[in-house]
């Protein structure tokens, strides 16, 4: 438990240095993501990026289990 909580802190930390270049990515704007956007109302769901972000992370979980 604490070799991963260790990783994760590492990886937190450096998605947080960078941020900026990862903010230029299209997460959240892929397409089968919803976005509805109205007069004083916005409601944003990620569906496909939800997706995808958990093939990858059910990928690197099996490869390390491996």
């Amino acid at each position: 438990m604490q070799r991963l909580l260790i990783i994760l802190g590492v990886l937190f930390l450096l998605a947080g240095l960078a941020w900026p270049w990862l903010s230029k990515l299209p997460w959240g704007r892929l397409p089968g993501d919803i976005a509805i956007e109205r007069e004083g109302f916005s409601f944003h769901f990620p569906l496909m990026t939800s997706i995808v972000v958990s093939i990858v992370v059910s990928l690197l979980i099996w490869w390390w289990r491996k």
